[in-house]
């Protein structure tokens, strides 16, 4: 049975483990039990309070799983479409982009600032459409849920993969005026988002400067749009 979540690659994983620590030493200091799918994630959105993330996780998952569902009458345009409005609430891309950046961010003007926002939301949300490409029963569970550094808090996840092995996903949150917005995603548990990013931006500006990173990013977009039309 051909598998619609893909996980990251060994390689990948084991090159990140070292770099975790750092970005989660770098990321700014602002100031498991199954529980039942929301009726839609607009409504779970809604009920989501200071006093836990839960809500906001699920109703992610619960529309991240309709579009699966819908995957192939929507197509791979049509899944990125879905996905930035439900990214966009759930995760604050903004915050992300600057970490991956590190301290070049500093350095950078407000324009570029702005132009790398957009070009890092553009990739997260295609690289979600590539790695969730249709439905073969998949079912998100929550865990639990844990206190973590600097006022922020961990949801623990997973996915279970009918025939394939179950992938853990844990989601980094923090409270940004009044709502649990996502800064990092621990794949497998561990390997923080973040720092996969982290390690492979600062190699390409140290080769080709902000506006070959920005330029490298761009043809990975369009790759992943290329691959996903040609999946359909």
């Amino acid at each position: 049975m051909r598998r619609h979540f893909r996980s990251p690659s060994l390689a990948s994983t084991l090159a990140a483990l070292n770099l975790a620590g750092l970005v989660l030493a770098g990321l700014a200091g602002s100031s498991g039990t199954a529980t039942a799918e929301p009726a839609s994630p607009q409504a779970a959105v809604a009920t989501a309070t200071a006093s836990s993330p839960v809500p906001t996780i699920e109703a992610f998952h619960a529309g991240l799983l309709q579009i699966m569902k819908d995957a192939k009458t929507l197509g791979f345009e049509g899944r990125i479409e879905k996905r930035e409005p439900l990214m966009a609430k759930t995760f604050d891309l903004d915050f992300m982009a600057s970490k991956t950046v590190g301290g070049h961010w500093a350095t950078l003007s407000a324009a570029d600032k702005q132009r790398w926002a957009e070009t890092f939301t553009r990739f997260t949300t295609a690289n979600y459409a590539g790695r969730f490409t249709g439905y073969t029963g998949e079912e998100f569970v929550t865990l639990g849920l844990e206190d973590a550094a600097r006022d922020t808090r961990l949801v623990r996840t997973k996915i279970v993969v009918p025939n394939d092995e179950t992938v853990e996903l844990n989601y980094r949150v923090m409270l940004r005026d009044g709502q649990w917005r996502v800064i990092d995603v621990y794949l497998n548990g561990k390997v923080s988002e973040l720092a996969l990013r982290r390690s492979e931006y600062a190699s390409a500006l140290k080769r080709e400067g902000f506006d070959g990173l920005v330029t490298s990013v761009e043809t990975k977009i369009a790759d992943l749009k290329k691959k996903g039309l040609s999946e359909g």
